[in-house]
C-alpha cells in the first residue's frame, strides 16, 4: 500500500506492547483502526486514545465484528496477538495446544475469513507478528519457538500462494522488545533478549518501512538477517552457539 490513509485496519493483541504501537502508528497515518484485545478494558483504552473502535475478545473470531465496525471492509489485518509460552519438550499438553491455537491457528482462521473478499477485489494486507524465534529459536521456550516457526511458515505460504492476486504479506520478526512479554521471559530473556531490546514503536517503524518497500521480512533488529544466514549456511556451528547459550542459562538458573 502506498498509503494507509482511510484504510480499514485491524490489530489484534493491541491492548499494549507491539500491538498498541501498531494501532497508534496506523491511526497517526490516517487509518481507521479496530483495536482488539482479550482484555476489553485495555482495548477500550487504546481505542479511545487513538480515535479507533474497540472490538475485544478472542482474536480467532473477531473478523466479522471488525469488518462491521469498519463499514464492511478490512484492508489490513495485523495478526499480532501471541502467547509467549515457555517450557521444554515436557511442557503440559494444554500449554502446547494453547500456543498452537493462538500463535498459528488464529492466523489461519483470520485469513480464511478475509481471503475471499481480498482475492475478489485483488488487494489486501496480512501482517503476522512472528518474532525472531520463528526465524531462529529461543532457549527455554519450546512451545513458543515451535509455534512461531509455524506462524512464519504460514505467512510464507500465504505470500507465495496469493501474491500474484494482490495479497501483500509482512512477517515481523523482532528479538527483544520492551513489553510485558519480555519481562515474563525471566533469566532466559535476560541473557538473549534484553541486551538489545528495543521499544514497541521501533517495531511499528520497521513495519512501515517494509510496507513502503513491499518487503516480506520485517527485521527491527537488522542483525537477525545475519543470524538467519548463518543458521542456513552453517547449521551445526549455529546450533553449537545456541547450545552454549542454553548451558549458560542452565548455570544461571541453578
Amino acid at each position: 500500500m502506498s498509503t494507509v490513509r482511510g484504510a480499514g485496519v485491524v490489530v489484534t493483541g493491541a491492548g499494549g506492547g507491539i500491538g498498541a504501537a501498531l494501532a497508534r502508528r496506523f491511526a497517526a497515518e490516517g487509518a481507521r483502526v479496530v483495536v482488539n484485545d482479550i482484555d476489553a478494558a485495555k482495548a477500550g483504552a487504546v481505542a479511545a486514545e487513538i480515535g479507533g473502535t474497540a472490538v475485544p475478545g478472542d482474536a480467532s473470531g473477531i473478523v466479522d465484528a471488525a469488518r462491521d465496525a469498519l463499514g464492511g471492509t478490512v484492508d489490513v489485518y495485523c495478526a499480532n496477538a501471541g502467547l509467549g509460552s515457555g517450557g521444554d519438550a515436557f511442557a503440559d499438553e494444554d500449554v502446547w495446544a494453547s500456543a498452537w491455537d493462538v500463535n498459528v491457528m488464529a492466523h489461519v482462521r483470520a485469513s480464511r475469513a478475509l481471503l475471499p473478499d481480498w482475492l475478489e477485489r485483488g488487494s489486501g494486507t496480512f501482517v503476522s507478528t512472528v518474532s525472531a524465534a520463528g526465524l531462529l529459536t529461543m532457549i527455554g521456550a519450546a512451545p513458543y519457538s515451535v509455534t512461531k516457526h509455524g506462524a512464519l511458515a504460514y505467512a510464507e505460504w500465504l505470500s507465495l500462494t496469493y501474491r500474484h492476486r494482490g495479497l501483500k504479506v509482512h512477517a515481523i520478526c523482532p528479538q527483544g522488545v520492551r513489553t510485558d512479554m519480555l519481562a515474563a521471559t525471566g533469566s532466559a530473556g535476560d541473557i538473549v533478549l534484553k541486551p538489545t531490546a528495543i521499544e514497541p514503536e521501533d517495531v511499528a517503524d520497521a513495519l512501515f518501512d517494509a510496507m513502503a518497500e513491499d518487503r516480506f521480512l520485517v527485521l527491527p533488529h537488522p542483525e537477525v538477517a545475519g543470524y538467519y544466514r548463518a543458521r542456513a549456511a552453517e547449521t551445526d556451528k549455529w546450533l553449537g552457539g545456541m547450545n552454549h547459550l542454553q548451558r549458560k542459562w542452565e548455570e544461571v538458573s541453578r
